[in-house]
């Protein structure tokens, strides 16, 4: 068994090396080895460390850490003060969307500080099954769409794999009369309907069949309209951005999103030639132009997700780190209800972000003493508290004092989830599918867990081992690899002590 695992990985970084064009010599002077070592890590005969793959990694540009077995487990030794500084990320749910925006452009897009996550990795296999391609420039990412598409050899496994998928239909729209496309996965987290999608994109003209496995549409002759949008979710104001851009005349899009991905997908449309009026509002006027052709580079924004991963970090470790380049307008709520439960923090600078639009603080924590609030915890579209921060809430209130409720409405199924922190000695109640019931402060112990098949789930779970006693398991991390880069280093780049636990 660890001999086959050797050899399939060997294989794996061999037909990426030979994808990126190295030769071995070549590759080993970026590996700051020999050629004869590199042969035999190709052939399956040498030992992998960690730090081996994620500089394999860095010289590849692909994570070999994520890419060689999704079923990774690690084991974290709880319990150690965290220390030193963390910069935040580029944001998982802005990627995703200008990946697909992108493809509103038909010259060349450039996507910089791309995140190398799994996610990212999904749409891209999408997207270069279909003819497009996707070009990997250190971090940044340059996309070329030719001006035929092969839907006919789309990566269908790839594709069922993410919700990101559905925001294919408008940019898919404008280049095809026809076309199927299969249904979405990503997290399991109850029912999550795409008929706000269809509704949207039928308003512009689309025609859209629900089959079993697909969507199949058709584009009739499309039309600036005002359109309501059924639900203000993030992903379908996308859609009806992305349509809205290519249809001369004006566009209203009422009940819109004015979330962090929303907002930077309209960053990336007027830096096409679109005019887009009301950013950051929920009604947004599209001034819809006949062709996109340029070429065009795009500074993608920072992550508020990535950031309240941290501060949760430093939170339940009772520690004192620095989050660098946090997105503050998209943590604001968040950072004004910790404080009301005891948090303490010191914002350090303030300055905008390389886009030249989103502010981003620096700011550093302190070990603090937390009170559960009176009132319940929910999300709210933005500017109330991101659906994506609420998980972070759960795992923070088994450290304040009292109970607090935790009302996660939006899904049927992720506060569920919540209830595997009870497998770390935490105290709750689930009282329905959307409410939970969190008493603190507890002390935290290790256990073995499986990751929740949910992104935020399984990342609160991840940050309540770094604060339980003893040495913790957590099984099959792939959901959390689909949001953070590298998390693993980065952790212990802040003192944690995590290891993986793959036979190499």
């Amino acid at each position: 068994m660890f001999s086959n695992r050797l050899k399939h990985i060997g294989m794996l970084i061999r037909d990426l090396r030979e994808e990126r064009g190295f030769s071995q010599s070549e590759f080993a002077k970026k590996l700051k080895t020999s050629q004869s070592a590199v042969a035999r890590l190709e052939n399956g005969e040498q030992n992998l460390s960690t730090d081996t793959l994620s500089r394999i990694s860095s010289a590849l540009n692909r994570d070999i850490l994520q890419l060689s077995d999704r079923s990774l487990n690690i084991e974290i030794e709880g319990g150690r003060k965290l220390h030193g500084t963390v910069t935040t990320h580029t944001s998982k749910n802005g990627a995703v969307g200008l990946l697909c925006a992108s493809l509103l452009n038909k010259g060349v897009t450039t996507l910089r500080h791309m995140p190398r996550i799994e996610e990212v990795n999904r749409v891209i296999e999408v997207l270069e099954s279909i003819g497009i391609s996707v070009k990997w420039i250190e971090n940044d990412v340059e996309i070329r769409v030719p001006e035929r598409l092969n839907l006919a050899g789309m990566n269908i496994a790839s594709a069922t794999k993410t919700r990101s998928i559905v925001m294919l239909l408008a940019p898919l729209l404008h280049r095809l009369k026809s076309f199927k496309l299969p249904h979405p996965g990503g997290c399991r987290l109850g029912s999550r309907d795409v008929r706000p999608h269809l509704l949207a994109l039928e308003k512009f003209g689309a025609k859209i069949q629900t089959r079993s496995k697909d969507y199949f549409v058709e584009r009739k002759t499309l039309r600036p309209a005002e359109v309501v949008l059924y639900e203000s979710g993030d992903t379908v104001t996308e859609n009806a951005l992305m349509a809205a851009a290519l249809i001369p005349g004006k566009t209203v899009i009422k009940y819109a999103s004015a979330n962090y991905q929303v907002q930077d997908v309209c960053f990336f449309l007027e830096g096409l030639g679109v005019k887009i009026e009301g950013v950051g509002t929920t009604t947004l006027i599209v001034h819809g132009i006949p062709e996109i052709n340029c070429i065009y580079t795009h500074v993608l924004s920072e992550d508020p997700i990535e950031a309240m991963f941290f501060i949760t970090a430093a939170i339940l470790t009772r520690s004192s780190i620095r989050i660098d380049r946090a997105p503050i307008d998209f943590l604001e709520i968040e950072l004004l209800k910790l404080e009301k439960m005891g948090f303490k923090y010191k914002i350090l600078k303030h300055y905008k972000s390389e886009n030249g639009r989103t502010n981003l603080v620096d700011l550093r924590t302190f070990p603090s003493v937390l009170t559960a609030l009176p009132e319940k915890i929910e999300a709210r579209p933005y500017p109330g508290l991101n659906i994506d921060n609420l998980p972070f809430f759960a795992v923070i209130a088994t450290q304040a004092k009292g109970t607090t409720l935790i009302h996660d409405w939006v899904y049927e199924g992720r506060a569920i989830h919540y209830k595997e922190l009870d497998k770390l000695r935490a105290e709750t109640l689930l009282a329905d599918p959307h409410r939970i019931y969190v008493t603190g402060p507890t002390k935290l112990k290790a256990a073995e867990v499986v990751c929740p098949p949910a992104l935020r789930p399984g990342a609160i779970i991840l940050i309540a081992m770094l604060a339980a006693e003893g040495v913790s398991v957590l099984r099959n991390i792939y959901s959390i690899n689909r949001g953070y880069e590298g998390i693993i280093e980065r952790l212990n780049a802040l003192g944690a002590r995590i290891k993986i636990l793959r036979a190499l």
